[in-house]
């Protein structure tokens, strides 16, 4: 897990830079439209949707484009159909890829995420080529310095956490979950006055691919360019760098 621990640090400090995008908006904007039309608009019976209210309030979104972007969901207000695609392939190394996409232009959206692939040492492989090594979790990260172990996991484990990891090399506890529970750990942090750093569904790589040197800055790059992707929701990937 030391592996995953420094990407998903990585990916947070990353995140508050983003934010300043734009892009970050319109993605959420998506991810809440497509979670309400899939499975209503009442985020209390839709983890989906409430993980992606929550990651727009992280982000300081106005309530109202909230609103709206799960009114265009339910088809309250007219919006575009957005369709769920996942990409699998390869970067640097051999590290394994998988790219979450929403998109209303899939012959557009292809090529584009095959052109990022190549040119920054990466190929698109076939549906099923990585996923085997990838499990979806809940994943939350706590820094050491905001408590302690022990009250940690027990309001988490008691909460329906999975497991508790404390890597010493690391800053952050971190926490693994059942997607459908996310949301009750978390509450239950909360309300145990306990800050979380982060808190998202993610895939969780079985196996890590260790890169150095130049491999290492040439997927960092990889990854920046598939994100900065309009379409792209998410990227994960089983690479271990060195801070």
């Amino acid at each position: 897990m030391a592996g995953h621990s420094k990407w998903a640090q990585i990916k947070h400090k990353k995140a508050h830079t983003d934010a300043k995008k734009g892009k970050t908006f319109t993605k959420i904007v998506k991810e809440i439209s497509v979670a309400a039309r899939l499975g209503g608009g009442d985020p209390e019976g839709n983890p989906r949707l409430r993980t992606a209210i929550d990651k727009a309030k992280e982000v300081n979104m106005p309530s109202e484009n909230i609103k709206r972007a799960i009114m265009k969901g339910t088809g309250e207000l007219p919006g575009v159909t957005y369709e769920e695609i996942t990409y699998e392939g390869y970067g640097p190394g051999g590290a394994a890829i998988i790219i979450e996409v929403l998109t209303d232009n899939k012959n557009r959206t292809l090529p584009e995420i095959r052109h990022i692939l190549s040119k920054n040492g990466g190929s698109l492989g076939e549906t099923g080529c990585v996923a085997w090594n990838f499990q979806k979790k809940g994943y939350i990260l706590v820094e050491k310095t905001k408590t302690d172990e022990d009250t940690l996991m027990a309001l988490a484990l008691e909460a329906g956490a999975e497991d508790l990891k404390s890597d010493p090399e690391e800053e952050n506890f971190e926490i693994i979950v059942s997607p459908e529970m996310l949301s009750a750990v978390k509450d239950s942090l909360e309300k145990g006055s306990i800050p979380i750093s982060m808190a998202e569904i993610t895939m969780l790589p079985k196996t890590y691919v260790k890169l150095e040197g130049a491999q290492g800055e040439q997927m960092l790059r990889l990854i920046d360019a598939l994100e900065d992707n309009e379409d792209v929701q998410n990227v994960y990937s089983n690479f271990n760098i060195d801070e």
